[in-house]
Formats: C-alpha cells, sequence, structure tokens
C-alpha cells in the first residue's frame, strides 16, 4: 500500500465515523426540537429521542454523584448518566478518542480549524507562554464543576435538585437557549466561532473540562502513539500535522493530555509502521486505525445498545407530566439557581 492511500484510508476512516455522529445528534436534535414544539401546541408529536440528555452534563455530573452515594439509579434523566459513563470509558481506555472522533463540537471546531487555515493560509499557533496558562483553564473550570458536585453539595440537596422542576425539564430548558437565545449568550458562541477560526481548537483546548476531564482519564489509558527511531526518517511530518502542537518527531512515546488520538501523526508519516498507535511496552502490539475505530465504535454504541436491552435508557418523566408542565415552563421555579439549590421537591 502506498503512503498516500495509506493516508487516505486512515483520514477518511475518522471522517466518516465523525459525519456519521455528527448526522446523528443533528436527527436527535431535529427530533427533539419537532417533539418539544408538538408540547408547545399542547400535543405530543412523535417520541422525545434519549439521546438529547447527552447535552446536560451537570444533571447526568449529579446523578452520577447521587449513584455513588446510594447506590440506586435515578430515572429522571439516565441516558445522560449511560452516556457520561461511557465518553469516561473511552477516555479511560481509548485516550481522548471521544473528542477527535466522536464529539459534534469537535468536529465543527475541526471544520472551523480546517477554515481558518484556508483564510490565514497557515496554521495559526499561540505562544508557548500564552498557550500553557491558557491549557489551564479547562482543568479549573473542571475543578469548580466537580467541587460543586462532589464536595458542596450535600446528599439532600442532590436528591432535592435530581427531583427538581428545573432538572426535570432542563432538556427543554436547554433547546430554549439556544431556539431563543440572548444576544449575549449569541454574541459568545460567535466570538469562540471567530477565535476558533484564528486559533485552533481553541474551545476544545483551552475551555472545554469535559475535555481536561477525558485527558486526565487518557493519562492511564494503556494506548499511546509510539514511535519507532529504527524506521523514522525524522522527517518532522508527523509534528506539523498534529493538532495539539506535540513533539511526536521527538519522543518515543506521546503521554500527554492533550493527545485526542485523532491519528493524523500516523497518516502523516511516510514510512509504515515508523508512528503506530500501540500497547505498553514490553508487550508492544500495534493497534491498526481501523481496529481502534472498531473498538471506540463498538465500546460507545455497544453501550448505549445494553443500556437499553438493561432497560436503563428512558426517562421517568412521562409525556403527560411534561404536557403538564410545558405551559409553566417560563415560572421562577423553573430558572437556572444560580448556584443556588432548588428548594422546590418532587411534588413540583
Amino acid at each position: 500500500m502506498t503512503y498516500r492511500t495509506r493516508k487516505r484510508r486512515i483520514e477518511h476512516l475518522r471522517t466518516g465515523v465523525q459525519a456519521a455522529t455528527l448526522l446523528l445528534v443533528v436527527w436527535i436534535g431535529v427530533q427533539f426540537t419537532v417533539w418539544v414544539h408538538g408540547l408547545e401546541a399542547g400535543r405530543v408529536t412523535g417520541e422525545r429521542p434519549a439521546g438529547v440528555e447527552a447535552f446536560l452534563p451537570i444533571s447526568s455530573l449529579i446523578t452520577l454523584r447521587h449513584w455513588l452515594l446510594t447506590g440506586t439509579l435515578s430515572w429522571i434523566h439516565p441516558a445522560g448518566l449511560v452516556l457520561l459513563l461511557l465518553i469516561l470509558a473511552t477516555g479511560l481506555f481509548l485516550k481522548k478518542a471521544f473528542c477527535s472522533w466522536l464529539c459534534p463540537v469537535g468536529a465543527l471546531s475541526e471544520g472551523l480549524a480546517a477554515a481558518g487555515r484556508r483564510l490565514f493560509g497557515r496554521k495559526v499557533g499561540l505562544p508557548r507562554g500564552l498557550d500553557y496558562p491558557l491549557r489551564s483553564l479547562k482543568y479549573l473550570l473542571l475543578a469548580f464543576f466537580l467541587w460543586a458536585v462532589f464536595v458542596k453539595m450535600t446528599p439532600v440537596e442532590i436528591e432535592r435538585f435530581l427531583h427538581s422542576p428545573y432538572n426535570k425539564m432542563a432538556d427543554v430548558k436547554m433547546l430554549r437557549f439556544f431556539t431563543d437565545i440572548s444576544p449575549l449568550a449569541l454574541g459568545v458562541l460567535i466570538g469562540l466561532a471567530a477565535l476558533s477560526l484564528a486559533v485552533p481548537f481553541f474551545w476544545c483546548r483551552y475551555l472545554c473540562p469535559y475535555g481536561g476531564l477525558l485527558g486526565l482519564l487518557s493519562l492511564l489509558s494503556p494506548l499511546k502513539i509510539g514511535r519507532d527511531p529504527g524506521r523514522c526518517t525524522e522527517c518532522g511530518h508527523c509534528a506539523a500535522a498534529c493538532p495539539a502542537h506535540l513533539p511526536v518527531d521527538r519522543v518515543l512515546r506521546i503521554r500527554s493530555d492533550e493527545c485526542t488520538a485523532c491519528l493524523k501523526c500516523v497518516a502523516a508519516c511516510p514510512v509504515a509502521g515508523a508512528v503506530q498507535l500501540e500497547t505498553p511496552r514490553p508487550w508492544r502490539r500495534v493497534l491498526r486505525p481501523a481496529a481502534f475505530a472498531a473498538l471506540l465504535v463498538a465500546l460507545f454504541f455497544g453501550g448505549i445498545a445494553a443500556a437499553k436491552l438493561s432497560g436503563y435508557w428512558r426517562t421517568e418523566i412521562s409525556s403527560a407530566e411534561y404536557l403538564r408542565r410545558m405551559p409553566e415552563i417560563d415560572a421562577p421555579k423553573y430558572h437556572h439557581a444560580r448556584g443556588q439549590v432548588p428548594a422546590y421537591g418532587p411534588e413540583d
């Protein structure tokens, strides 16, 4: 197989997984939008897609804390917890592959980065003196959320939040954030998009707490990008292709929390076998890109299938309850508590 053929196969493989996942997310979004519009009209249109709970990370994190505290699984937004655990599992076993293969925000960021390269004619990066401090921001955000959920909130507050009106309608509130977006929120999104054009992967690299958590877990992953010095020609193509600016051409193994296992360095290497995704030495085994993609898809989507078969996937909130709550969605009890635990309980 020629270098160009191998490069195209690896690139098309990841692009295919990215595109399929992005289309699935868009389809879920369309389904949910139609369903919510039906609620607003006083009727149930179709079935609520449980996958929308992937966009409720704080609720899912609180559900995880509740499970660890009580040993019981909450049925308010169960799919959110399943998806959170599966994403964390990908980080633990398959590096930060979720970010570069499955995450819709990651795919959009990559598109903006490509547009930025065409616009500016080159890949732009921040100076190291600015890059390093900014990279710590996502860990500070992660630390804040973990402290708020696992330290600040008491077991009673956890229980109260899970059954609060706000959490029960968090998916609808999330949709309305985008459909009825405020000028400030719109400005922030436009600003982040502009920054991502100028500085590739600005959100992912500097601000995404999810990425920070996956980066920490990926340090424990048995898989690493490895370089064979006996085959390496020191051409530097691997390092030039790395979106995280990692020195792939100067080390034997990449152990950085910034590596997303996108395999761009593997695809860019002109010598087959010089740069590979591999298991630890001395039991070094090379994992081919197709096998890695199959493992990732099997772990993530197989986990979803298992959750559906087990019955822990769809929320206990009935369509009738959604219909009852929809007309009062703008009431104070459905507003964000801004750091305060809602005082409303299950009877609300």
